[in-house]
């Protein structure tokens, strides 16, 4: 099936290196592989080191995800995704930002935090501190929540409807927005020693915030910050998410196994952004890739072999019963996928079903296909090879850039910055230097 797609607008291929604070993220079972070091999620030097080899490697950001809950829906327990290590334990992928910002001077950070369970004048000021801190390098990505155990350990009960988790959402962006740009002037701060002034009063402001689910009349705890609010990554490709994207995001990241898939939801994406009355062009997209580097194709080869050989099939299953909300433990392997509809994430499974209908996945191929890098496609090879693929799936999709998963960190990571990040240079993909300045100019650069 050919889906239309945008055509790419500028050489560049922006990098994003995607990971999270715990010991298995979308890799099931690899923890266990020899050159896997996730178990040192722990460590501040883990993250500081990382940091410093992403930084140096002209990556744009590194991009931490996270959940509120335990992935308990495969089999109706939490007992897989324990055994299995599958992003739990888990920590607060805030809490190491600003120590990698001090040991960085270009890379930016992106930080998962959800709309659904916490008030937007606490958060509204942790990120400005954070924008302070990295001097305008961190974002936000957006999400809703779509674990019934998050909901279930911070008092909601259940899980808020899917379409109304985004209804929320819209009016904690607008909440966090006044509070970010509209409560404290550019020059509010002016430290007159001689007067004994250090702020003054008439320009910091309330923002008198009255809608359906907050009142916040202000003013806000926070001078200006140097972004003055994070820029906003988002993820959802359900329509619903899709209209949120089109009104908020600045950068966006799409997950498919196929460029057909990929391609479709890039288009819809833009077609939202210019369905919002805004410029297509001005959203950053990031297609999530797993690249597998070696010296030479068949050492590369080798090394997924070894990573495939290590994967848990029963953590494949527990990541996807958690993302989507369908439970396939206990499934015949052969038997073909379908969409259903739920409360849980929809779009990691429409772009297994209602995608790609000239494909139909089974339920063995789903749990494989999971194995290295989680929903998005793996590129195997040297470092040339892995470049040519980058290339295609940028090209081809109509994505701004790529988030790179890992199978082993900082190993997958390494592997990249020495093999593939010399090549793209050479064929002016990224810039010959990492390039200094605040993460919203980054991304805007093309």
């Amino acid at each position: 099936m050919s889906l239309p797609v945008h055509p790419r607008r500028s050489a560049r291929i922006h990098l994003n290196a995607f990971a999270m604070m715990c010991a298995g993220h979308q890799s099931p079972g690899l923890w266990r592989h020899p050159e896997d070091q996730g178990f040192r999620y722990t460590d501040l030097d883990h993250w500081t080191s990382l940091a410093r080899l992403l930084d140096d490697a002209g990556f744009d950001a590194l991009f931490l995800a996270d959940v509120l809950g335990v992935y308990d829906v495969a089999g109706g327990s939490r007992d897989a995704a324990v055994r299995a290590g599958i992003q739990v334990p888990l920590g607060d992928p805030m809490m190491p930002v600003s120590a990698m910002a001090a040991v960085t001077s270009s890379l930016g950070f992106g930080v998962t935090v959800s709309t659904s369970y916490e008030h937007p004048y606490a958060l509204a000021r942790r990120f400005s501190t954070l924008d302070h801190l990295t001097k305008g390098r961190v974002g936000w990505n957006v999400v809703t929540g779509y674990l019934e155990s998050a909901a279930a350990n911070l008092g909601l009960g259940a899980q808020v409807p899917h379409d109304e988790r985004y209804a929320q959402a819209d009016e904690y962006l607008d909440v966090c927005a006044r509070l970010w740009w509209d409560s404290w002037e550019d020059d509010a701060v002016v430290r007159d020693v001689a007067g004994g002034v250090y702020t003054d009063p008439s320009k910091v402001h309330e923002i008198s915030y009255h809608g359906r689910y907050f009142d916040v009349p202000g003013p806000f705890l926070c001078e200006p910050s140097p972004q003055r609010s994070p820029v906003i990554f988002q993820a959802g490709a359900s329509p619903r998410g899709l209209a949120f994207a089109g009104q908020h995001a600045e950068a966006v990241f799409v997950s498919g196994p196929s460029t057909e898939v990929v391609g479709g939801q890039v288009s819809r994406l833009r077609d939202a952004v210019s369905d919002a009355g805004r410029d297509p062009a001005s959203v950053t997209v990031f297609a999530q890739l797993a690249p597998v580097v070696a010296a030479s194709s068949a050492e590369a080869r080798e090394r997924y072999e070894s990573y495939v050989s290590a994967y848990s099939r029963e953590g494949a299953l527990a990541l996807f019963a958690g993302w989507t909300g369908l439970d396939l433990t206990g499934i015949d392997p052969a038997e073909p996928l379908r969409y259903v509809e739920s409360d849980a994430g929809r779009s990691a499974l429409a772009s297994f079903t209602t995608d790609d209908p000239s494909r139909e996945w089974t339920v063995d191929e789903v749990a494989r296909h999971l194995a290295v890098g989680g929903r998005g496609p793996v590129a195997v090879g040297s470092g040339a090879e892995v470049a040519d693929q980058m290339e295609a799936w940028v090209d081809e999709t109509g994505a701004d850039g790529l988030n790179l998963a890992y199978a082993v960190t900082p190993g997958s990571f390494a592997q990249v910055a020495s093999f593939v990040v010399p090549e793209l240079r050479r064929r002016g993909r990224m810039p010959e230097k990492p390039e200094p300045g605040m993460l919203r100019e980054r991304l805007a650069a093309r």
